[in-house]
C-alpha cells in the first residue's frame, strides 16, 4: 500500500461526517459557521468535520489547530465518493474509517458481526 501524507491521522478522537451536500464554495470559514450554527458544535474543539458537494466528487475536511483553520481538499478526477445517505445527524468515524471513504470504500458496509448476549450455555 501507498504510504499517503496528507491525509487525517488515523489516531484522531474525533472525526465526524456531515451526510448532507454542502456549497462548495465555502472555505474554512464558512464551514466554521455551518459547524457552528447548523449543528450547533464548536468549530474550535479540534474534532475534524468532513463534508462533500452534491456530486460527491469533492471531499473537505476543516479543524481547528492551535492558532487556524486546516482544510483538506480531495477532488476526483473520475468517479465519486461512497457517501453515506443523508440524515440529521452527524455521523461519527474513526481515523481509519475517513481513510477508507478517502480512498473510495463504502464505509457503510464495514459492519461487524452482530452481538449475541446470551444468558447460560446449555
Amino acid at each position: 500500500m501507498q504510504v499517503r501524507y496528507l491525509r487525517p491521522a488515523k489516531q484522531m478522537p474525533e472525526i465526524y461526517l456531515y451526510r448532507a451536500p454542502v456549497d462548495f464554495r465555502k472555505q474554512a470559514n464558512g464551514l466554521a459557521l455551518l459547524i457552528e450554527q447548523e449543528l450547533g458544535c464548536n468549530p474550535f474543539s479540534g474534532a475534524l468535520y468532513a463534508f462533500t458537494n452534491r456530486q460527491r466528487n469533492k471531499i473537505k475536511c476543516v479543524m481547528w489547530e492551535d492558532n487556524g483553520f486546516v482544510m483538506y481538499y480531495k477532488a476526483l478526477a473520475e468517479e465519486k465518493f461512497k457517501w453515506p445517505k443523508p440524515a440529521d445527524d452527524l455521523l461519527a468515524l474513526t481515523g481509519e474509517q475517513i481513510n477508507w471513504l478517502l480512498d473510495g470504500y463504502d464505509i457503510s458496509l464495514f459492519k461487524g458481526h452482530k452481538i449475541l448476549h446470551y444468558e447460560s450455555v446449555g
